[in-house]
């Protein structure tokens, strides 16, 4: 098993093109089953999970071609599906698979999706998906460990209260509304900008949807959606983890092909710990080199608020910034699981409960072994691994590969001692 060492206290310093967005492409991806056209996707990232997701819609009878390989570009053409069982061998892999279960039932009246696996950061159940799916004509029944899903006719339209907000609720049922009979209304739905993404693709794919960036999506059904090309938006997870870093090494970073404002809620901590962020023509920089960070609080929360992805990386800053910060997680229980391995490292963090750590900033970190959890988790052990003194042996990073394309050579790049070393200890 592949492991990540890293000779920290060098504060890094250059620019990082950052990559298509993971959790935009997933379900850009699952889209390509509403039509029998191709949909081409360019700027996909090189990662395991997207790999998963193209042998799952492999397995469903879509045929792929690599259309550009130096821009991420590949066709999806789902024109002759034969399967509409999405198996648990790779389901297990990656919770976003659950993403099938809407195209597949709005276009086919039929679907077998087993229920999703993922990280293991809490339950993170998908009543919502189908309940959802059940008030649009949807028959779901759970039958060894498959959600079972079929409609008489064809989805009608509904109006859909989310009791909470659900990014793969929304994802799914944005998706299975664009081919449902009438006027379909998602009512606090997720506004997060990858759900605007995947709305945006879908209407150059003949969808009708209005209200694109709000709480409110309003669909009206169309019976047939068409060929389409869509540039997958930019990862604002993986450039505030990498502003972090800039932070973290009391370095400067330009974030190049990155948004600021899709992660104006990480900007807005980082600015109050002490950190320059200042857009560039070409994205934006993080700069800390001149910094004294003092702590300050965070609470995740819902887009636009801070993200829970970014949660584990802000405490592994905040475990460096002078004074005390506190994070309180509202999104996943079970999310911090990072904290021992942080505490390994010499980080001074106390949890209360599932919900909140108190960070007590430390004068130093040191370098250690750690062991990765999650993905997230894993990055943020990186990042704690790059300010530290001395060594740092990251295990388990199978996790990094899911999310971070060529983290390795991108942290070099800017002057990390960082190498994969591969296969056992």
């Amino acid at each position: 098993m592949d492991r990540i060492r890293i000779v920290g206290g060098v504060p890094l310093k250059g620019k990082i093109k950052i990559s298509g967005a993971k959790n935009a492409a997933l379900p850009l991806m699952a889209a390509s089953l509403l039509s029998d056209e191709p949909l081409t996707l360019t700027n996909l990232p090189h990662l395991a999970d997207i790999m998963t997701m193209t042998a799952l819609l492999s397995q469903h009878g879509v045929k792929l071609t690599l259309t550009d390989t130096d821009g991420g570009a590949l066709a999806f053409d789902a024109a002759n599906i034969y399967n509409l069982k999405a198996p648990y061998d790779i389901v297990r892999k990656m919770r976003a698979s659950i993403l099938v279960l809407g195209p597949l039932l709005a276009r086919f009246g039929k679907a077998k999706v087993s229920l999703p696996g993922g990280c293991a950061i809490g339950t993170r159940p998908v009543d919502l998906h189908l309940s959802a799916l059940e008030k649009m004509g949807a028959e779901i029944t759970l039958k060894e460990g498959y959600i079972v899903a079929s409609v008489p006719d064809r989805l009608h339209g509904a109006e859909i209260v989310f009791p909470k907000v659900t990014v793969g609720g929304t994802e799914n049922l944005l998706m299975a509304a664009t081919l449902a009979e009438g006027r379909t209304v998602l009512r606090n739905a997720a506004q997060e900008p990858e759900i605007s993404d995947l709305a945006n693709c879908l209407v150059k794919m003949g969808a009708k949807i209005s209200g694109i960036g709000s709480s409110n999506l309003i669909i009206d059904g169309v019976d047939k959606l068409h060929a389409a090309t869509h540039k997958v938006i930019s990862d604002r997870i993986e450039a505030a983890t990498y502003a972090i870093a800039a932070a973290i090494t009391r370095g400067c970073i330009e974030m190049v092909d990155a948004d600021m404002n899709d992660m104006a809620a990480v900007a807005r901590v980082l600015v109050e710990l002490g950190v320059e962020m200042k857009e560039t023509e070409n994205g934006f920089i993080a700069n800390a080199e001149d910094a004294y960070l003092i702590g300050t609080d965070v609470m995740t929360e819902p887009y636009p608020g801070f993200p829970t992805d970014v949660q584990a990386q802000m405490m592994a800053l905040l475990a460096t910034a002078s004074g005390a910060s506190l994070i309180t997680e509202t999104i996943f229980e079970n999310r911090f699981m990072h904290v021992p391995e942080l505490a390994r490292m010499g980080a001074n963090i106390n949890v209360h409960g599932s919900s909140s750590a108190i960070i007590r900033g430390v004068p130093k970190l040191y370098g250690a072994e750690v062991m990765a959890t999650d993905l997230r988790a894993s990055v943020s052990l990186v990042l704690a691994g790059l300010a530290a003194e001395g060594e740092t042996i990251v295990n388990r990073v199978y996790h990094l590969d899911r999310g971070y394309e060529h983290l390795e050579e991108k942290l070099s790049a800017c002057g990390a001692h960082i190498e994969r070393i591969h296969g056992e200890p």
